[in-house]
Formats: structure tokens, sequence, C-alpha cells
């Protein structure tokens, strides 16, 4: 523990703004006025508890919506029941303008709600077992799990039950409600199937085996942007997993940062001191030399969404609500726990991607004639099935871009522009770089900026591709910064027509992008989405495309050389050059003819595009792709 003491004691010195508000009071205190602030009136709270208390128990004053409030509640790896799920959809229609938001953590928030209102709300959702306790701020938040735990073919340990006793360890109690550093974020997975990102977490456990044992291994540090490092921790029961678990809870609480809230996650302690003081730390604070790491079983992406269904082990199905953006009615989550009791078993299920199950369903295509489906699809186009989208301005005050509606224009726009079957895409879109969107993850990431265009600044988004759930996870890589959203749609659109043209008969997007993208640099995947962006606007109709194979080894200087030559050629049906060796001219006196006399009415950009790579001097040739972006940019 003394490396854990040192890195602690180094950044002491200073408590953030938040740490000396929590001097002030207790949050329960603020809790139990909640009621007397329901009789007083918005402007009786105090600041405090707008701005820190009351949000350790999920109620958080929206700036975007005056006056009003957004409630986030605490759905236990996603699961609820019919009677909980209407609860939730009254709420929302009677209180908080039948609005929903389905949340990247398998949760739901109600927005719009008055401080009148709140301790109703509360009171009701209490009556069905449900509650928002110690969901906001510097708390343990929902633990997320498996959305088909128990029902799942794929799911080998049974893991709810596990899950509700990590969440007994900790909620009601005041010794944990508000004493971390941070956010504390956790997941468990008994499944071979990734349905809760199960590798990006605080504290993660994931279905593994060693030595013919069923268990977990154990990830942590994972946030937003940074995937989990490998704990090389083996669990081989539910009492290790509790023990492992009270173990990381208990050190983060007592060697967590304080000072700086940008660099206090449980990552940058781990980062403090190492990993591997970290895991002799958990097992020496547990009193459990925790066996060393199995072989990780959770490798599998969930295709749920892309069948509209799921066969139960019991013979039904999970029908799939694919719900754009995360964006729902309450008046719909009434209709979802009427489907559910007439068609189902009673139970519902949220998942990681804002959308939602309807369990024990038996006469699949009578329910799916229901009226429900004519605005909710059980199977959506591939733009739709997986789209992912955080708050964004409407609600979020760190939010730079509106980004629910940019993301589902987005969707339609490519369903009318690149249509696609037996496909599978993960679009994730984030308002800003905190990504609870998690972007990164996504096939094609977005995060939210601002651009300036004309002098005038103007919402914006980083591309990003490559990000994976499967394999302990992965950061995908920006290959586009700052595009206007007027124009993200043209530069996506580029490489959808890629992915359309050359996948295989059922490969999806991130096993394209394997295959295909990642032999080049990101430098030129977001030059050559560009470049045909242009090309579409200027209506020059030419066979230019990525190629399936390259030589060029990822040197970018290669790169440039053999798109001039390609592009030259796709013009004028010659070759620049006669001959060529390791991505240049051998006859080094040899100039190449004027692509304007070749082709009297080329584009002088692109003309001007081909003479910057293909000078007859090498010395003068650009060598890399952000040397000729102005010349194709849209704007």
């Amino acid at each position: 523990m003394e490396a854990l003491q040192q890195a602690h004691d180094a950044r002491a010195k200073k408590l953030n703004k938040i740490e000396q508000i929590k001097e002030l009071k207790t949050p329960q205190e603020a809790y139990d006025k909640l009621e007397q602030y329901a009789k007083d009136g918005y402007e009786s709270i105090p600041d405090e508890d707008k701005k820190y208390f009351l949000k350790c128990f999920g109620i958080y004053d929206r700036p975007a919506t005056p006056g009003k409030f957004m409630i986030k509640f605490r759905v236990p790896g996603g699961h609820l029941n019919s009677a909980q799920a209407r609860a939730i959809g009254e709420c929302s229609k009677e209180y908080g303008e039948d609005y929903i938001d389905l949340t990247t953590r398998a949760q739901c928030e109600l927005r719009y709600l008055e401080i009148e209102n709140l301790p109703t709300i509360v009171k009701k959702m209490q009556d069905v077992g449900m509650d928002a306790y110690q969901t906001g701020v510097d708390n343990i938040r929902g633990i997320m799990g498996d959305p088909l735990d128990d029902l799942g073919f794929d799911n080998i340990l049974p893991s709810q039950k596990t899950l509700l006793k990590l969440q007994e360890t900790f909620l009601y109690s005041p010794e944990w409600i508000s004493t971390l550093p941070r956010k504390f974020n956790t997941a468990i997975t008994g499944s071979m199937t990734n349905r809760c990102n199960i590798f990006c977490h605080d504290a993660s456990f994931a279905l593994a085996q060693k030595d013919g044992v069923f268990g977990y291994n154990m990830y942590i540090g994972g946030k937003v942007g940074v995937v989990a490092k490998n704990a090389d921790i083996f669990l081989k029961n539910e009492e290790e997993v509790v023990k492992a678990f009270g173990s990381i809870i208990d050190l983060f609480k007592r060697f967590g940062f304080r000072d700086n809230r940008n660099k206090n996650r449980l990552h940058f302690l781990i980062e403090a001191v190492g990993i591997e003081v970290m895991s002799q730390a958990i097992r020496e604070n547990a009193g459990i030399d925790f066996a060393t790491a199995g072989m990780i079983m959770t490798t599998v992406d969930s295709d749920d969404a892309d069948h509209g269904k799921v066969q139960l082990r019991d013979g039904t199905f999970g029908v799939h609500v694919v719900v754009p953006s995360g964006v729902f009615k309450g008046s719909a989550m009434i209709q979802v726990a009427d489907l559910s009791d007439k068609y189902g078993n009673g139970e519902v299920r949220f998942d990681m991607e804002q959308s939602l199950y309807i369990l024990g369903v038996n006469e699949v295509d009578l329910m799916l004639a229901e009226p429900f489906f004519l605005e909710y699809k059980s199977l959506s186009s591939p733009y739709f099935n997986h789209l992912i989208a955080c708050a964004g301005t409407a609600h979020c005050p760190f939010g730079v871009i509106e980004n629910k509606n940019d993301a589902i224009n987005m969707a339609k726009y490519l369903e009318e522009k690149v249509p696609l079957e037996n496909a599978k895409v993960r679009m994730y879109w984030s308002a800003c770089v905190k990504g609870c969107g998690i972007h990164g993850l996504g096939d094609i990431g977005f995060e939210g900026c601002k651009v300036k265009v004309d002098g005038e600044t103007v919402g914006g988004v980083h591309i990003s591709l490559g990000g994976k759930l499967v394999s302990e996870g992965e950061e995908g890589h920006t290959v586009i910064k700052s595009a206007p959203l007027t124009h993200a749609n043209f530069y996506v659109e580029t490489l959808m027509l890629e992915y359309q043209k050359n996948k295989g008969s059922s490969e999806k997007l991130e096993s394209f992008i394997d295959r295909v993208m990642k032999q080049y640099t990101f430098a030129n995947i977001g030059f050559h989405m560009k470049l045909g962006a242009y090309l579409r606007d200027k209506s020059i109709d030419i066979d230019f495309e990525i190629n399936e194979k390259t030589k060029t080894g990822r040197n970018e200087e290669f790169e440039v050389f053999e798109l001039g030559r390609r592009l030259y050629y796709a013009l004028s049906k010659q070759e620049a050059y006669s001959a060529y060796e390791r991505f240049t001219n051998v006859l080094k006196g040899e100039k190449p003819e004027n692509i304007r006399n070749l082709v009297p009415d080329i584009d002088e950009n692109i003309a001007l595009l081909c003479e910057a790579i293909l000078h007859q001097k090498e010395e003068k040739r650009a060598v890399v792709f952000s040397e000729l972006t102005p010349l194709i940019e849209l704007y």
C-alpha cells in the first residue's frame, strides 16, 4: 500500500471545489428537504444543493431547461419489469413532457421536471421498487450487466444476482454516499456476447475460464476514451467477486485523488502506481491471493439488433426495439409495458445502445403487427440498429452540438444515399470531448466540436474509425478533425460507398475496416473521404476508390504519390510517368504532360492536386495529405 499512499500524498496539497462543497453538509441533509423545496419552490433551493447534493440522488438541475430538473433512475443491469416500465412512462407523461432518454449505461432519465412534482415521482417509483439513489456525481453509479442474463443461450454464468450483491455493498449506505473522489462505473457479465460494453468501466468482471472453472477476469481503470486494463485477477465465484469489488472501491475511496477533477478517476491512480501495484493492492486489501487471469470468453459482439429478435433458452424470444439516439416517450414506455404483459413475460430490458428488449414473447409476428411498431422498429436499417447519441446541447451543459438529431439526420441521409443489406454499422455520437456517447468505441465515432467556416463558428465533429467492443475493447482513431456538420454526411458517405461496393456478403463494417482500411494511414483515409465528397460535389464521375490491397505499407509519402498516380490515370487514361519503382518515377528527367491538356475541362483544384503530387522535381512534391487538403475542402 506504500506506493498508493505516496501517490495520494503527492496530490493531496489542495482540494478541488467539489470536495470543499462536500464539507458543507451531508447529502442526506439536502435530500431530506426535498419535500420542503417542493412546497417552497425552485428559488428556495440553495446553490450547493442544486449544483451537487441533490445529484447524489439522481436529481439534476439542468441549466439548458431553466427551473427544470432531470432525474436518473437506477436500473440494475438494465433489468426492469412491466410495472416499473409503466411507472416510468406515467411519470414522464404526466410530469416530464412525455420525454425519456435511454442511456448508454442501460439506465433512463426523465427531463423537464418541476421541483413541486419530484417528491411525487420519487414516491411513485419507490412503490414499484425503483429509485435514483447514488446515480450522480461522486458515487458508485448504476451497475451494468447483460440484458439477457440467465436467458440467452450464450450466458454461461448467470450474474444478475451477483450484480445485486455488489449493489448491496454500497447502496443507501452513508459510508458510500458521495464519499468517493469521483464517479465509479461497474459492469459484470457471465455471457460470451458483450452486451454491456464490459471493457470500459472503472471495474469490470468479464466471463473467463481457468483450469476448467468458469469465473470472471477483472479489468480496472476504464473510462470514456480509455479501455480498462487487465488486472491479471481471476475470480472463481460470487464471494470472490464481491471481495474484489469491495477491495477496489475501498482503495479508490482511501487513495484516490481529490485535487484536479479532470484527473481523478481511478484510471489516474492506476497510472500513477502501475497496474501491477494496483492488482497486488486489491489482493492484499481483500485478504485473498486471487488467481491470475484466465482465458477471456466474452469475445462476441452483439448482433441481436441486426435480427430484431433473439431466441431465449425457454424457446421464447427477446424482441428488440430500436430507439434512435435513445429518444423515447413516456407514452411509448407505457405501450412497452402493455406489450410486455400481453405478449411477453412482464420483463423489459434496456441495453447499452439506448434501445430495449421485450422478453418472453411467443407470438412475435402478432406483436410486431401492433401500432407501436409503426414508430419504433424491431429491425431498422443498419444505420439505425446500433445508433448511439448522448444528450447534446438541448440537455447537457457540456455539449457543443445538438447531437441526437445530428445522428438521426446522418442515419437518414445514409439510408437514402447508400442503402445497405446484410450489414452492420455502429455509429456512436458524443456531443463533446467527455464522450458520453462512447464515440471512441464505434465503427465510426463522432465527437462534437466547434469549427470556423467563413469566419463564423458552427457545429462540427471529429470523425474516428475502428473502435471495438470485443477482444478487450479498442479505441478508434481520428481520421478527420473539425468537419462541419453540414459536410460530415458527405465524408461518411464516401466511406459507406466503399463499404457497400467492396464488403463481403455479410461483412460487418468493423471487419471491413480491419480488412481494408487498416492497410492505410489515418491521414490517407480521411483525405480519401474528403476527396470522394469533393468529386461527387463537382460531378467528376471517375472510377476512383480505395484499393482492397495495397503495397504502400502505411507510409504516407508512398500513399500520397500512389493516390496522385491513380488519380491522374483515372482522369486521363494514361500514366503520368513511363515507369515506377518504390512509388516514384524511374526516369528522373521525365516530365508528366500537363493534365489540363489531356482533360480540357478538368476542375482546377484537381489539376493542382495532381501537379503537387506528381511534380517533375521530387523535392517539390507533396509528401503528406495535410498539404493537399485545402484544395478539396467543400467550405
